[in-house]
């Protein structure tokens, strides 16, 4: 039998991103500061294997950028850890349609292409449904043990910043979606939860002590992380110079015979 859950501490609070951004930091703290010819050349700051952890935590902010704009109605919980191992669910939402686990996958230029069973990366399979069904499905059972009756968390998969979605069909048990359209979706689902029973499920899963039975982690430092967003972001401005004048030059090269 579970033993009851203290609700004492909160997840309400805690920052998007929180998991992806603090295994970015420790990453990066191997890392060497550039040289001063590293920064001239814009030579990228990020460790080779913080940039999916980098990459993950822009994801993450965005889609918490448009899950702001739910409205008080709708609550939202970011980064929640869940199990021993360090893992932990995107973003929780609770509202007036339900209850969503949210899955965030930035792919960037990419092209994805979502069928009854599979999702694509450039043509590539991915584990996204299944991972996406396993978060919604545990969510389910922990929220169902510790209100006392059924709940069931719909497994979302919103993809950030993708060249193209190709939607062949939707999965039966996960919901794709452009992070463009999720809180326009979210608002438009039919009602499933009254205010009371919207604030009992807040109440159970805000409580750190659901998901997980080790200690929530503590907050990453996000100055640091904004300062090393700062530093990516002007490095790769500089390789964009660096490329824009090697083309120039060539330009020059080829035409200034001409008028020579």
């Amino acid at each position: 039998m579970r033993e009851p859950i203290e609700f004492t501490a909160s997840l309400v609070d805690r920052l998007p991103a929180s998991g992806v951004v603090a295994e970015c930091l420790r990453l990066q703290q191997s890392v060497r500061p550039r040289s001063r010819i590293g920064r001239f050349v814009g030579s990228n700051p990020l460790h080779g294997e913080a940039r999916s952890w980098f990459t993950g935590a822009l994801g993450e902010l965005e889609v918490a950028q448009c899950l702001a704009v739910l409205g008080a109605e709708w609550r939202v919980m970011h980064s929640v850890p869940v199990g021993e191992a360090g893992s932990d669910i995107d973003h929780v939402v609770i509202g007036p349609g339900g209850v969503f686990t949210i899955n965030t996958k930035a792919h960037r230029g990419a092209r994805v292409w979502v069928g009854a069973r599979r999702l694509l990366v450039n043509g590539q399979e991915t584990d996204h449904l299944r991972n996406a069904q396993h978060e919604a499905r545990r969510a389910s059972r922990l929220l169902t043990a510790a209100v006392g009756e059924p709940v069931t968390a719909r497994a979302l998969v919103v993809v950030v910043g993708a060249r193209s979605i190709t939607i062949k069909q939707q999965p039966e048990h996960v919901r794709v979606l452009d992070a463009t359209r999720l809180a326009r979706w979210l608002k438009k689902q039919r009602r499933a939860l009254e205010p009371h029973a919207v604030e009992r499920l807040v109440a159970a899963a805000s409580a750190p002590a659901l998901w997980s039975s080790t200690d929530l982690p503590a907050m990453p430092d996000f100055s640091a992380f904004d300062e090393l967003r700062s530093e990516v972001s002007r490095a790769a401005l500089v390789r964009a110079l660096w490329a824009f004048g090697f083309v120039g030059a060539i330009v020059a090269a080829l035409f200034i015979p001409w008028f020579g």
